[in-house]
């Protein structure tokens, strides 16, 4: 399959319109981007009010498609490619690897995801060399030769028969385990975006895994909440690695028998789990961070609160936090309404809008007997500095509280 960097790319920015000739984009082409990702990319079709010319805008959706063998859109961040990268880091707990020091130097979303892609497939064939991680399953079915316990009831039944049904135990690779490794290596292989040499690796991951692994689709789900023992400790990375590709590799379209698999990322959502991560590791431990908190409001409505800052002791709600990916000077009072009305519902008196970027002003305000305030945290270069920061104006009601239990500031894991 043809790599990437051998198409010809159109690179959109994050809500920028960029305007195309029509000998840049083809009226097929331009139709298959609006039928099949126009929720990610708005299109708009040549006519007076464009100029005759194409008008595509990149919502929040970051990544590449490749919307054929010779035409690939590259969907830009408004976020630096680094300040996306460290976002990823912590939403898919990736932070171990230690990628960002081969990723300074990648500047695309492209890079990023052959770096991610290959650095699977290395970890797969290392365990394949080792062995994969086997469970004894339990069987039932007729052999040549007693296994295990023949099963009497089904024996008497055709006391003819020259097999015999048995009840056994068989040692297996063919799990859940590495059949989420099977799946992901086939989604790779087919992505049409990796690099010839990351191409390879992944393909000679996947055949290693089908001699003895069976091929079924799996959703990035069940790629999280597992158990792990002392024999496939090594298979966590491998699976939070998995979750990544499975959530950000779209559905397949291509002709002539092959496949091509957007990598897409919605970065709004991606900056939600990003500050929910950063604070489930970094509050003081007097603090709990709950992400996604449902709140019925009445029939079969219900709020969907991006994170609540509990008691750790009691359970109380001390703050409701809503994060907004948006570049705009001051908030909305449509979201000043909305996270006061999520205050509201947990019964909490404090209530914040998280921005990825500076506002031209601070803004405090007091809505009824709610303070709302808009604070920023940016994934950027020094994310240390600015994760302290950030903690330390969040927390700021709790300030004696903090001073007498943390006199250093707030707790930051290593």
């Amino acid at each position: 399959m043809r790599p990437s960097h051998r198409r010809r790319t159109i690179e959109l920015v994050e809500y920028t319109p960029r305007q195309l000739d029509g000998h840049e984009l083809s009226q097929e082409l331009g139709e298959r981007l609006w039928r099949e990702y126009g929720d990610r990319v708005a299109v708009e079709f040549p006519s007076p009010k464009t100029g005759g010319r194409w008008q595509l805008t990149a919502r929040n959706w970051a990544g590449y498609i490749p919307l054929s063998e010779e035409v690939g859109i590259s969907l830009l961040p408004q976020v630096g490619p680094l300040d996306l990268f460290r976002m990823l880091e912590y939403a898919y707990d990736l932070q171990s690897f230690r990628f960002l020091g081969s990723l300074f130097e990648t500047g695309s979303l492209e890079n990023f995801y052959n770096i991610l892609a290959k650095a699977l497939a290395r970890m797969i064939l290392a365990r394949e060399r080792r062995g994969l991680y086997r469970e004894y399953i339990g069987r039932h079915g007729p052999l040549m030769h007693l296994r295990g316990r023949m099963d009497a009831e089904r024996a008497a039944r055709k006391p003819w028969g020259v097999e015999l049904w048995c009840r056994y135990l068989e040692r297996t690779a063919d799990i859940e385990d590495n059949r989420i490794l099977a799946w992901t290596s086939f989604v790779l292989g087919r992505s049409g975006i990796l690099e010839e040499e990351t191409a390879g690796l992944v393909r000679k991951a996947h055949h290693g895994l089908r001699a003895t692994v069976g091929l079924h689709p799996i959703g990035p789900e069940t790629c999280t909440g597992r158990a792990y023992n002392r024999l496939n400790t090594d298979y966590a990375p491998l699976h939070a690695l998995c979750r990544f590709f499975l959530e950000h590799t779209g559905p397949a379209h291509g002709g002539r028998g092959r496949w091509m698999l957007p990598f897409l990322v919605d970065t709004a959502r991606l900056y939600e789990r990003f500050v929910a991560r950063w604070l489930e590791e970094n509050l003081p431990d007097r603090v709990r961070a709950i992400p996604q908190v449902r709140v019925p409001v009445g029939g079969s409505l219900q709020f969907a609160i991006d994170l609540v800052l509990c008691d750790a002791a009691t359970g109380a709600a001390l703050c409701v936090l809503d994060t907004k990916y948006k570049f705009a000077p001051t908030p909305d009072t449509s979201d000043i309404a909305q996270v006061v009305a999520y205050a509201e519902a947990k019964r909490c008196r404090e209530a914040v809008l998280v921005y990825p970027t500076l506002l031209t002003e601070a803004f405090e305000a007091k809505v009824g007997g709610i303070r709302v305030r808009a604070l920023t945290f940016s994934p950027g270069f020094d994310l240390e500095e600015s994760g302290r920061t950030f903690v330390r104006e969040l927390l700021a009601w709790d300030e004696p509280q903090a001073s007498r239990a943390s006199p250093s500031g707030p707790r930051l894991n290593p």
